[in-house]
Protein backbone atom coordinates (compact mmCIF):
# COMPACT_ATOMS: atom_id res chain seq x y z
CA UNK A 1 0.00 0.00 0.00
CA UNK A 2 1.20 3.45 -0.65
CA UNK A 3 0.98 6.77 1.87
CA UNK A 4 0.95 9.58 0.07
CA UNK A 5 1.51 12.59 1.76
CA UNK A 6 -2.09 15.42 1.70
CA UNK A 7 -1.21 18.61 -0.34
CA UNK A 8 -3.88 21.13 0.37
CA UNK A 9 -2.03 23.69 -2.23
CA UNK A 10 -2.84 20.76 -5.20
CA UNK A 11 -6.24 21.18 -4.41
CA UNK A 12 -6.43 24.95 -4.35
CA UNK A 13 -4.22 24.35 -8.02
CA UNK A 14 -7.22 22.55 -9.45
CA UNK A 15 -9.76 24.87 -8.43
CA UNK A 16 -8.31 27.53 -9.65
CA UNK A 17 -8.13 25.72 -12.97
CA UNK A 18 -11.39 25.25 -13.05
CA UNK A 19 -12.36 29.25 -12.34
CA UNK A 20 -10.20 30.05 -15.13
CA UNK A 21 -12.00 26.89 -17.32
CA UNK A 22 -15.38 29.37 -15.97
CA UNK A 23 -13.86 32.74 -16.60
CA UNK A 24 -13.47 31.72 -20.32
CA UNK A 25 -16.50 29.79 -21.05
CA UNK A 26 -18.28 33.38 -19.77
CA UNK A 27 -16.14 35.77 -21.70
CA UNK A 28 -17.53 33.46 -24.67
CA UNK A 29 -20.82 33.70 -23.53
CA UNK A 30 -20.43 37.21 -23.20
CA UNK A 31 -18.82 38.17 -26.45
CA UNK A 32 -21.32 35.82 -28.28
CA UNK A 33 -24.20 38.27 -26.61
CA UNK A 34 -22.56 41.38 -27.54
CA UNK A 35 -22.40 40.21 -31.27
CA UNK A 36 -25.93 39.87 -31.11
CA UNK A 37 -27.02 42.88 -29.30
CA UNK A 38 -29.32 44.86 -31.33
CA UNK A 39 -29.61 48.68 -31.11
CA UNK A 40 -33.00 48.45 -29.20
CA UNK A 41 -35.71 46.24 -28.25
CA UNK A 42 -39.19 47.21 -28.68
CA UNK A 43 -41.92 45.94 -25.99
CA UNK A 44 -44.20 43.44 -26.87
CA UNK A 45 -47.49 41.97 -24.90
CA UNK A 46 -48.94 39.06 -26.16
CA UNK A 47 -52.14 37.87 -24.92
CA UNK A 48 -54.88 34.68 -25.87
CA UNK A 49 -58.11 34.83 -27.09
CA UNK A 50 -60.56 32.03 -27.86
CA UNK A 51 -59.76 31.49 -31.41
CA UNK A 52 -56.05 32.94 -31.76
CA UNK A 53 -53.36 34.67 -29.94
CA UNK A 54 -52.08 37.89 -30.42
CA UNK A 55 -48.61 39.30 -30.19
CA UNK A 56 -48.71 43.42 -29.99
CA UNK A 57 -45.51 45.55 -30.54
CA UNK A 58 -44.76 48.42 -30.00
CA UNK A 59 -43.27 50.32 -32.86
CA UNK A 60 -43.95 54.23 -32.90
CA UNK A 61 -42.46 55.95 -35.42
CA UNK A 62 -41.82 53.15 -37.84
CA UNK A 63 -43.22 52.51 -41.00
CA UNK A 64 -44.62 49.31 -41.79
CA UNK A 65 -42.23 49.04 -45.06
CA UNK A 66 -39.15 49.22 -42.94
CA UNK A 67 -40.81 46.15 -41.10
CA UNK A 68 -40.38 42.46 -41.25
CA UNK A 69 -42.45 39.60 -39.88
CA UNK A 70 -41.58 35.69 -40.72
CA UNK A 71 -42.06 32.29 -40.14
CA UNK A 72 -39.93 29.80 -39.63
CA UNK A 73 -39.42 26.43 -38.24
CA UNK A 74 -42.34 27.04 -35.92
CA UNK A 75 -40.66 30.70 -34.89
CA UNK A 76 -42.03 33.55 -35.66
CA UNK A 77 -40.15 36.90 -35.50
CA UNK A 78 -40.57 40.34 -35.73
CA UNK A 79 -37.45 42.17 -37.30
CA UNK A 80 -36.89 45.84 -38.83
CA UNK A 81 -35.45 49.17 -38.00
CA UNK A 82 -36.32 52.56 -37.19
CA UNK A 83 -34.62 54.55 -39.17
CA UNK A 84 -32.79 58.43 -37.61
CA UNK A 85 -35.43 61.10 -38.07
CA UNK A 86 -34.15 64.67 -39.85
CA UNK A 87 -31.60 66.47 -36.86
CA UNK A 88 -33.26 69.25 -35.94
CA UNK A 89 -31.35 72.14 -34.09
CA UNK A 90 -32.42 74.90 -31.78
CA UNK A 91 -31.00 77.45 -29.35
CA UNK A 92 -28.11 75.93 -29.36
CA UNK A 93 -29.10 72.61 -27.42
CA UNK A 94 -29.63 68.80 -29.04
CA UNK A 95 -30.93 65.88 -27.16
CA UNK A 96 -32.12 62.72 -28.25
CA UNK A 97 -33.49 60.22 -25.52
CA UNK A 98 -35.64 57.83 -28.71
CA UNK A 99 -33.61 54.59 -29.96
CA UNK A 100 -32.67 53.92 -33.01
CA UNK A 101 -31.09 51.29 -35.49
CA UNK A 102 -32.38 47.37 -35.98
CA UNK A 103 -34.02 45.10 -33.93
CA UNK A 104 -35.38 41.66 -33.63
CA UNK A 105 -37.88 40.04 -31.50
CA UNK A 106 -38.56 36.08 -31.93
CA UNK A 107 -41.38 33.67 -30.37
CA UNK A 108 -42.03 30.19 -30.55
CA UNK A 109 -45.68 29.34 -31.85
CA UNK A 110 -48.05 26.78 -29.68
CA UNK A 111 -48.67 23.75 -31.37
CA UNK A 112 -52.06 24.71 -32.04
CA UNK A 113 -51.36 27.75 -34.39
CA UNK A 114 -52.00 28.18 -37.66
CA UNK A 115 -49.15 29.59 -38.99
CA UNK A 116 -50.35 29.62 -42.69
CA UNK A 117 -53.03 32.64 -41.50
CA UNK A 118 -51.17 34.76 -39.53
CA UNK A 119 -52.36 38.75 -40.24
CA UNK A 120 -50.78 41.80 -39.29
CA UNK A 121 -51.79 44.82 -38.74
CA UNK A 122 -50.47 48.43 -37.41
CA UNK A 123 -52.42 50.91 -36.21
CA UNK A 124 -51.17 54.23 -34.12
CA UNK A 125 -47.90 52.79 -33.74
CA UNK A 126 -48.45 49.52 -32.41
CA UNK A 127 -48.16 46.43 -34.47
CA UNK A 128 -50.71 43.74 -34.02
CA UNK A 129 -50.00 40.19 -35.10
CA UNK A 130 -52.95 37.49 -35.02
CA UNK A 131 -52.63 33.83 -34.76
CA UNK A 132 -55.28 31.78 -35.67
CA UNK A 133 -55.86 28.89 -33.43
CA UNK A 134 -56.23 25.25 -35.71
CA UNK A 135 -59.68 23.98 -35.00
CA UNK A 136 -59.97 21.27 -32.68
CA UNK A 137 -62.10 18.53 -33.22
CA UNK A 138 -63.98 17.15 -30.34
CA UNK A 139 -63.54 13.33 -30.85
CA UNK A 140 -66.39 11.01 -28.89
CA UNK A 141 -65.44 8.19 -28.00
CA UNK A 142 -66.02 5.52 -30.68
CA UNK A 143 -67.35 2.11 -30.01
CA UNK A 144 -65.33 -0.57 -32.32
CA UNK A 145 -67.54 -4.02 -33.37
CA UNK A 146 -66.12 -6.83 -33.54
CA UNK A 147 -66.95 -8.98 -36.45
Amino acid sequence: MLVTRFDPFKEFGELRRGFNYLNAVMDDIEKQKTDKEFDFVPTVNTREGDDAYYVDVDLPGISKEDINIDVDENVLTVSGERKVKEEHKEDNYYKVESAYGKFERSFTLPDDADADKIEAASKEGVLEISIPKVPQVDKAPKKIEIK
